[in-house]
């Protein structure tokens, strides 16, 4: 994608800052002054989420599907050269989460890639705080016990391992060692919603939602509080994230058999505009999926 290493300006996105102050900067970095490592870092930081950002407003699946390994490549580089820095792993930890459930293609590269987002949570969180990195190893009363210590300042390293943990145990369904952390996954996401269950434009609840209704009521599942999640997430999101009503379309409307609710919600979903920042791409491909599950929905019901 054209990104080069090095201390050159250009490199670490210091275009959105002015040619001047970029060469003063590159200047700074050439002469090996002692503030060019803290900034680059910075820089490098704002890039990735930049590209990000990017990433999430492409409304052609197939482009980031086909684009989207180069710069996966780039931030295995770019944490490499600065294993400790908590943005770029939760970087790495959302695109490579989000590229394994989305573009995979097979069972077992979804498992090496969301191996890989969740071994970048995990060291984001570690090096973010130790204590509860070393927490969601223990038994889950322990990890209950400490995540009472949160803070608002904790919520994107928890939540960033907590999806990327979501991400490699549906890749991973099969292994009950990896299913048998599911509880551990719900009480870090339950922690996110208790805190601020807008965070992240409330995509915990939708979560929270799959969660619950992954059994009906009669064999222990929570459907009715999955519904409220997946409400909830909607409204925090002002209608915006198509993918939430086809979350709940697929997991809830489905598995209490309501056709009327179903066929509601995914209708709303392919008549909507896709674009919106931050939502095109999961839009996009929302409505996708929405197509199928209308196209099979006399088979199911």
């Amino acid at each position: 994608m054209g990104w080069q290493g090095g201390c050159n300006p250009d490199a670490f996105g210091f275009r959105s800052m002015g040619r001047a102050t970029a060469l003063l900067i590159g200047a700074f970095c050439l002469a090996g002054a002692p503030g060019c490592a803290s900034l680059a870092r910075s820089a490098t930081s704002g890039m990735a989420a930049n590209i990000s950002a990017a990433i999430l407003d492409q409304d052609d699946p197939a482009t980031v599907r086909d684009g989207a390994p180069a710069y996966l490549l780039m931030l295995d580089g770019l944490i490499a050269g600065d294993p400790q820095n908590e943005e770029l792993l939760l970087a790495g930890a959302r695109l490579y989460g989000a590229y394994a459930s989305s573009f995979a293609g097979d069972p077992l590269r979804g498992k090496r890639l969301s191996e890989r987002a969740r071994g970048y949570g995990q060291r984001a969180l570690c090096a973010h705080r130790a204590d509860l990195c070393q927490a969601v190893e223990r038994p889950l009363p322990e990890l209950r016990a400490a995540l009472t210590s949160m803070g608002p300042a904790d919520l994107p390293a928890v939540y960033g391992f907590a999806t990327a943990s979501a991400t490699w145990i549906q890749a991973n369904a099969g292994d009950w060692r990896a299913v048998a952390d599911l509880p551990k996954v719900e009480a870090l996401i339950g922690r996110v919603v208790e805190l601020d269950d807008a965070h992240a434009g409330g995509t915990a609840h939708l979560y929270l939602g799959v969660l619950q209704t992954q059994r009906p009521a009669s064999l222990g599942g929570q459907p009715e509080q999955g519904r409220a999640h997946f409400e909830r997430a909607i409204e925090l999101s002002g209608g915006r994230d198509l993918m939430a009503k086809v979350l709940f379309a697929r997991y809830y409307a489905r598995l209490v058999f309501d056709r009327p609710l179903h066929d509601r919600l995914l209708g709303e979903v392919v008549q909507a505009d896709p674009r919106s920042p931050g939502l095109t791409l999961s839009n996009t491909l929302a409505q996708e999926e929405a197509q199928k599950l209308l196209g099979d929905a006399d088979e199911y019901f």
